[in-house]
C-alpha cells in the first residue's frame, strides 16, 4: 500500500517470500512447455468471490501481494502487477519492483498493457474458471490488439508449479434460521422462478456463493470472514433448485432444511447438469459467472439469455426481520466499540500499545457479543503513516506503537447471526496538529452530507458521491476509493449491486438496502483519516413533497472523536447532526456498559457548542 530484495513484506514474508524470483521462473518454464507466451493470474476463485480461500491465493503465492483486488500478467520477458486505489501503496510494499511493474489498474488497464507488451503472434493463457465472460472479452481485446490471442487452458499452470498449494476448504454447510433470514427459501424461490417464467427462460445458473446462501437460507465457512458455502446451483422456472456440493460438506439437518425441491448433487454432477440444458434458454450473468460455464452451455447447445443474477437485487433489499437484526447487531457492536475506545483512551497515551495488541483487544470485546461468529474482514489497524495505507494489514514486521501526536485509524467489523457490521474510527492520540484537525473535519463534513441527504427515488449512489468530497475538493483534496459499498445480512461485508462512488452505475438506491458511508483522506507516509458508518435506505416523509423521497438511517453506534474536530469549520446544522447522533449513541449504549466506560462515553458524546 515497497524495498531491497530481502526486506520484509506486509504479509510477514521476506521479499523473496520462499524465492519469489524462483516461483516466477518456474511459472515461465511451465508456460513455455505448454507453448504459451504469457498467463493471466487474477485475484479470484471459480465463484468470483472478493475474499478467496487459501487455495485460490495465487497472486499472494507468486508475488507476495495480499490485497483483495489485483491482477498479474506474466509474459516471457516481463510481468506486471495491477491493483486499485485502495492498495497502491501496499502493492509497492509487498511486490518486488525488479520482477514486476506495479501499476494502478485504472490508470493503466491490464488489457492496454497487454496490447503494448504481448507482441505479434503471442499466446496469452488464462484459466476460464477464474474469469467472467465479460472479463474474458476485455482481455481478448488487449491480446488481439497486440496481434496475439487469448487461449483458455484446461488446467491452471500456476497450480502445477505451486507444490504446497493448500487443500480446497471443506467447511460444513448448515441451515440459516428463519428467525434471522425473515423469509423462507420456498418463498424466495417461487418469486425468482416467476421472473424466469416471465422471461421465457428454463433456468439460471448461480455461481455466487452469497446468492446461493441467501436463496436457500444456508451458510458455510469456506471463506475467511464470510459465511459462504462454496457451491454451485441451478434454479429452474418451476422453483426447483439443484445444489452441487461435496457430500463431505453437508452439515447436520441440511437435507431436511432444503427439502425435496432442492436435491443435493455432488460437485462432479454440475457439468452433466449444464449439458442437460441443451436446447433450453438459460439466463446467465456475464459479469459475474465464470467463462467456463458459458462455454459449456454453448457447447451443449443451450441458448444463453444475458441477464443479471436474479438473487442480487432482492438480497440487497433487506426485509424487516433482517433490518431489525442489523439494528440489534450494531447495538452489540457499539458496546464492543465503546469498551474498546475507553480502553484505548486509558492506555494509548502511555505509549505502551501497538497495532497488533490493539487489534487483539478489539476482537476480544467483540467476541463477548451475542450471536458473534467471526470478524467480517481482517481488521485494519493503522497508526501514523500506516493509517495512510487504505487497506493496511498489520504484521509483526510492520507493527508500530501508537505514538502521541499521531492519528490512529481502525476499520473493523463483525459477523453476527443477525447482521454484518463495518465501522471505521480515526482517533487522535494526544494533541493532533492543526492540519490533522482540518482534514478530519472536512472528512466529517462529507460524512454528514451523505448521512443527512434526501434524494428522489431512482437516484444512484454515483449521483450522491460528490456530497462526500465537496469539503475536501474545496481545499484541493480527495480520496482514491469509493464512498460506500453495500453490506450483506450475515453475508459478505461488500455486497452489490448498489454503491456510492464516482463510478457510473445503473442501480438505484432502494428502501431496505444497507450501504456504508466512509469518506477519507490520506497523506502518504504521515497519517490517514476515515469515518465510516453503515446506513439503511428508507422512505423519507417530506411534507409537501411532489416526488417519492428517500433518506438514510444510520445504523452504526460509536462516538466520533471530537478532539480531532475543528469546530469552526462545522456549520450549525452539521453540529446539530453530530450532537443528535452522539446523544443517540449515549442513550442506546450507556445502559449496557459499566460505570467507568459510561463516564468516558458521557464525555465522548458531549454536546458541541
Amino acid at each position: 500500500m515497497k524495498k531491497d530484495q530481502n526486506a520484509p513484506s506486509k504479509d510477514g514474508n521476506r521479499r523473496d517470500g520462499g524465492d519469489r524470483a524462483g516461483r516466477l521462473k518456474a511459472l515461465r518454464e511451465e508456460l513455455a512447455g505448454r507453448g504459451l507466451d504469457g498467463f493471466l493470474v487474477p485475484m479470484a476463485d471459480q465463484y468470483q468471490n472478493e475474499y478467496v480461500p487459501a487455495a485460490a491465493q495465487r497472486i499472494a503465492w507468486l508475488t507476495g501481494f495480499t490485497g483483495s483486488a489485483g491482477m498479474v500478467v506474466v509474459l516471457a520477458d516481463r510481468a506486471a502487477a495491477f491493483t486499485d486505489g485502495r492498495y497502491t501503496l501496499q502493492i509497492t510494499e509487498q511486490v518486488d519492483g525488479d520482477l514486476y511493474e506495479c501499476l494502478h489498474i485504472s490508470e493503466t488497464p491490464p488489457p492496454d498493457w497487454i496490447a503494448a507488451n504481448l507482441g505479434a503472434g503471442g499466446k496469452l493463457g488464462f484459466d476460464s474458471w477464474l474469469f467472467t465472460e465479460d472479463g474474458v472479452a476485455r482481455y481478448r481485446t488487449g491480446a488481439v490488439a497486440a496481434g496475439g490471442e487469448l487461449v483458455a487452458v484446461t488446467d491452471n499452470p500456476l497450480d502445477t508449479v505451486w507444490r504446497d498449494r493448500p487443500d480446497e476448504p471443506m467447511a460444513l454447510v448448515v441451515p440459516h434460521d428463519i428467525a434471522f433470514a425473515g423469509e423462507t427459501s420456498a418463498s424466495k424461490r417461487t418469486q425468482l422462478a416467476a421472473g424466469l417464467a416471465a422471461a421465457k427462460v428454463e433456468a439460471t445458473v448461480l455461481t455466487a456463493p452469497d446468492s446461493i446462501a441467501w436463496l436457500l437460507n444456508i451458510r458455510g465457512g469456506d471463506v475467511p470472514h464470510s459465511p459462504l458455502p462454496l457451491s454451485l446451483a441451478i434454479l429452474y422456472r418451476d422453483s426447483r433448485v439443484e445444489l452441487f456440493l461435496d457430500p463431505a460438506k453437508r452439515g447436520r439437518g441440511l437435507a431436511d432444511h432444503l427439502g425435496n425441491a432442492v436435491p443435493l448433487q455432488p460437485a462432479e454432477a454440475f457439468a452433466p447438469a449444464l449439458d442437460a440444458l441443451a436446447g433450453k434458454r438459460v439466463q446467465m450473468d456475464a459479469g459475474a459467472t465464470a467463462a467456463w460455464v458459458f462455454e459449456r452451455l454453448k457447447t451443449a447447445g443451450a441458448t444463453i439469455v444475458r441477464g443479471s443474477d436474479p438473487c442480487q437485487l432482492p438480497k440487497a433489499i433487506k426485509n424487516e426481520v433482517e433490518l431489525k437484526g442489523a439494528r440489534a447487531a450494531h447495538g452489540r457492536d457499539g458496546v464492543a466499540l465503546v469498551r474498546f475506545l475507553h480502553w484505548l483512551s486509558v492506555f494509548a497515551p502511555q505509549g505502551e500499545l501497538d497495532e497488533l495488541s490493539v487489534e487483539a483487544q478489539l476482537e476480544n470485546y467483540r467476541r463477548d457479543g451475542e450471536h458473534f461468529r467471526d470478524l467480517s474482514f481482517p481488521t485494519i489497524t493503522g497508526s501514523g503513516p500506516n493509517g495512510a495505507i487504505v487497506h493496511y494489514r498489520v504484521t509483526a514486521e510492520s507493527n508500530r506503537t501508537l505514538g502521541t501526536g499521531e492519528l490512529y485509524l481502525v476499520d473493523s467489523g463483525a459477523q453476527y447471526l443477525d447482521g454484518t457490521t463495518d465501522v471505521t474510527r480515526t482517533i487522535a492520540i494526544g494533541q493532533p496538529s492543526d492540519e490533522m484537525r482540518d482534514r478530519f473535519t472536512r472528512v466529517l463534513k462529507g460524512h454528514i452530507a451523505i448521512a443527512t441527504t434526501r434524494f428522489p427515488a431512482g437516484t444512484t449512489g454515483a449521483q450522491l458521491d460528490v456530497l462526500a468530497r465537496h469539503a475536501l475538493w474545496q481545499a484541493g483534496l480527495d480520496f482514491d476509493h469509493g464512498t460506500g459499498h453495500g453490506v450483506g445480512s450475515y453475508l459478505n461485508v461488500h455486497e452489490g449491486p448498489h454503491s456510492i462512488s464516482k463510478r457510473q452505475q445503473t442501480q438505484d438506491l432502494r428502501p431496505g438496502m444497507v450501504v456504508s458511508n466512509e469518506p477519507g483522506y490520506y497523506k502518504t507516509g504521515v497519517y490517514g483519516i476515515r469515518i465510516e458508518n453503515l446506513m439503511a435506505v428508507r422512505t423519507a416523509e417530506v411534507p409537501g413533497a411532489e416526488r417519492s423521497m428517500l433518506e438514510f438511517e444510520t445504523l452504526t453506534l460509536a462516538p466520533i472523536d471530537q478532539n480531532a474536530i475543528d469546530a469552526d469549520l462545522l456549520t450549525a446544522p452539521e453540529k446539530a447532526w453530530l450532537n443528535a447522533y452522539h446523544q443517540r449513541v449515549y442513550d442506546v449504549l450507556s445502559p449496557q456498559i459499566d460505570d467507568p466506560t459510561r463516564e468516558w462515553l458521557e464525555e465522548a458524546t458531549r454536546a458541541m457548542e
